[in-house]
């Protein structure tokens, strides 16, 4: 990480309110509601959940869909006199439309990828995912979920994320060379990975076993704390991101 943070900028083009940009949160409600909220255990996921920003909905709605392409195939049913030109039947195809309300500045060399928030489970609709250059484009962007189910009916409630914006270098994927060689051909890294295997078997026969020992540790955490099959902790391990709230002007 450089010492001196690069800038992201996020131009409001008009109202804002409700929809309003921050730090990706890492609770989600299935994880809460998984048994023993064991799901929070898995690091990857909770990082994934934490790895950007999000933009909320600003109103309770619900979509209704009867499988065709035309615009008004798709019914946005908002609360009794209420409106909201951010959210539309834009594009057809089942799809719904949230107007972003922001223009984005990345750093040079940095694109945008903009989509659902990661590991948001909502059934019947899947959000469309897309990566914008945003160090130079002077076009806004939507947030776009397709619905998967025709005559299922499908509801956002205001406060719920509905888009998250990751950065990412452009060109990094195209910089690295693939290569796929059969582990043996690694001696050391093979050792490392039977160590762990192994250690994985024994751990899940523990608990098959109802062993004590190894129901008090709950499960293995090696990979939480960053530590390696050699023992060595490795300094640069992340169990938490510090996302930067943006700064808005009033």
């Amino acid at each position: 990480m450089s010492e001196k943070p690069e800038p992201l900028t996020a131009w409001q083009l008009g109202p804002v309110d409700h929809m309003t940009l921050e730090p990706a949160p890492a609770d989600r409600d299935w994880m809460d509601r998984s048994n023993n909220r064991f799901a929070y255990r898995c690091l990857p996921l909770l990082i994934a959940n934490q790895g950007g920003w999000i933009i909320r909905n600003p109103i309770d709605f619900s979509l209704s869909w009867n499988g065709g392409n035309e615009l008004h195939d798709l019914q946005i049913h908002l609360p009794e006199g209420s409106t909201e030109a951010r959210i539309s039947s834009h594009f057809g195809q089942g799809i719904v439309t949230f107007i972003v309300p922001y223009l984005f500045r990345t750093p040079r060399g940095v694109n945008l990828w903009v989509k659902g928030p990661a590991n948001w489970i909502k059934d019947g609709i899947q959000p469309l995912e897309g990566i914008v250059e945003t160090d130079w484009n002077d076009a806004s962007f939507t947030m776009n979920w397709k619905m998967t189910r025709k005559d299922q009916p499908v509801s956002f409630e205001r406060g719920e994320p509905i888009c998250m914006i990751v950065p990412i270098p452009r060109g990094l994927a195209e910089n690295l060379e693939p290569v796929c060689e059969p582990l043996h051909s690694n001696p050391g890294q093979l050792h490392r990975y039977e160590k762990w295997r192994e250690s994985r078997k024994v751990f899940n026969e523990g608990l098959k076993q109802m062993d004590a020992a190894t129901l008090e540790r709950g499960w293995q955490k090696d990979y939480l704390l960053g530590i390696g099959t050699d023992g060595h902790s490795y300094p640069d391990h992340q169990t938490k991101l510090n996302i930067r709230p943006f700064r808005c002007s009033e």
